[in-house]
């Protein structure tokens, strides 16, 4: 019998509030603590009414991915069902093998270990995406808020209407980066200030397929996931929509979802080239025209959710 003594190396010690690497937002901070020889300890903060998923990969089958909840309640939604989690709850798959979406229902934090490196290669790419995102909505005149709001309104109407976690998570990335593909239009015409011609308007409607690729090229499950969905958000119920001419139950439920919140904040927003009307307004005009451009479900649902909101 041979022995080895294992290398001495340095104690890493970090004080509350320190890490090696941290991403933050309004409803998430994310501290990668340690990472060595591919495994990661990842320590995440979620605000309540902060959301984060688990993509299953198909070609990492040996990857170890375990949470461990330390405080605060979440609901894990599943394929199937919906579980409470709360303090000391542990979750582990080699690998994971469906969607799994988190929402904080009070502040919580937990533990996410991972035997492969997923902190850059996830969080950096979505990130720049994001942030891609939403300079591209303030050049076309929104505020940064707009994804935002697009993605919480999105999701609380996903999440009453029952979606399992796989389309919770197309929901999520489709409305984060629903406008993703105007990054490809050029300027002349993303900011003019005057009625678009007729070819520079279909220029314009292309962004949806320019979003769809754009995401494709990522080789990222949950980007390529949400692909179709961008690409969809401008269908409309009645087939009036583009870029397909898509009708009623063929366009995602997704798509139907980000289409109908993002013309009503299309609607209630301040632009430069116009003022934004009034939320009964608004109201006014997506009853009118439920069943006819909007999904008569999604309507029900948003008109049930939107005064809480």
């Amino acid at each position: 019998m041979s022995s080895h003594k294992p290398s001495k190396s340095p104690l890493l010690i970090l004080k509350k509030g320190e890490s090696i690497e941290s991403t933050r937002s309004r409803k998430a901070f994310t501290s990668l603590l340690s990472s060595h020889d591919g495994t990661e300890i990842i320590h995440h903060q979620l605000i309540k009414g902060g959301r984060w998923g688990i993509t299953p990969e198909d070609d990492q089958t040996n990857i170890l991915e375990s949470i461990y909840l330390l405080s605060g309640k979440m609901t894990m939604h599943t394929t199937e069902k919906e579980y409470l989690l709360e303090p000391g709850d542990f979750i582990a798959g080699q690998p994971v093998s469906e969607y799994l979406v988190f929402t904080a229902i009070e502040d919580s934090e937990f533990l996410y270990v991972c035997s492969g490196p997923m902190y850059h290669h996830y969080s950096g790419a979505t990130k720049k995406m994001e942030l891609l995102a939403v300079e591209i909505e303030k050049k076309d005149g929104y505020t940064a808020e707009h994804c935002k709001r697009i993605k919480d309104l999105s999701m609380l109407v996903g999440e009453k209407m029952q979606l399992n976690s796989e389309s919770l998570h197309k929901l999520y990335f489709g409305a984060l980066l629903h406008d993703i593909g105007k990054t490809k239009v050029p300027e002349s015409i993303l900011l003019k200030p005057d009625k678009l011609t007729n070819d520079e308007w279909k220029i314009m409607k292309e962004h949806t397929r320019f979003g769809a690729e754009i995401l494709r090229k990522t080789n990222i499950p949950h980007l390529i996931l949400a692909a179709d969905v961008v690409e969809q958000h401008h269908e409309r119920y009645d087939g009036s929509g583009y870029p397909l001419s898509l009708k009623n139950d063929q366009i995602n439920i997704e798509s139907a979802i980000i289409g109908l919140v993002d013309s009503f904040d299309a609607i209630t927003s301040d632009r430069v080239y116009k003022k934004g009307r009034s939320n009964k307004s608004a109201l006014t005009e997506i009853k009118q025209l439920r069943g006819i451009k909007y999904h008569p479900d999604v309507v029900d649902i948003f008109l049930s959710i939107l005064e809480d909101y």
